[in-house]
């Protein structure tokens, strides 16, 4: 007598097989999240580009006196209807020139939705900028920027993108 050939899987074929997927699936999803949560939060870094380009020059060409809260003229907004993006929920700066961006609709942060563009008068980052730096008399250039997470409710470093880690 011949002997058949097997056709088909076995169903321990078949349960090694659903086994292997759902450990990768348990891997990948968690993964894929902090991916696209990272992509959302990189509209919130752009959201502050405009305000750090206005402020670069503020400290080249200077104000009349000292700088003022939301007085840089780089469209910085309050919460609410007049949103600026569907992630972005404000943008607001300091009299010292730090720009602060509160993130929106971005689930995986959670509370934690602030990030802070820091401005530096020296390219090593140690000289953070001062409202006089802002002042004609007392021109101070701003040289570099540095992002990080608000002291307060500020944003997850694993959802930063790399130029702000």
């Amino acid at each position: 007598m011949k002997a058949q050939a097997q056709k088909g899987f076995t169903l321990v074929e078949l349960m090694i097989v659903v086994a292997i997927v759902g450990i990768l699936a348990a891997v990948a999803l968690p993964t894929y999240q902090d991916y696209t949560a990272r992509a959302k939060v990189s509209e919130v870094v752009l959201a502050a580009s405009g305000c750090r380009i206005a402020i670069t020059e503020a400290s080249q060409i200077g104000f009349a006196a000292d700088a003022t809260a939301d007085g840089f003229g780089c469209g910085e907004t309050a919460s609410g209807a007049d949103a600026p993006s569907q992630y972005v929920a404000s943008v607001n700066t300091s009299a010292v020139g730090v720009i602060t961006v509160i993130a929106q609709n971005i689930s995986q942060l959670g509370t934690n939705t602030a990030l802070e563009f820091v401005p530096y008068t020296d390219a090593g980052l140690s000289a953070a900028a001062s409202a006089k730096d802002f002042n004609r008399t007392t021109l101070n250039s701003v040289k570099g920027w540095r992002c990080q997470s608000a002291a307060s409710n500020g944003i997850e470093s694993k959802y930063l993108p790399a130029s702000c880690r």
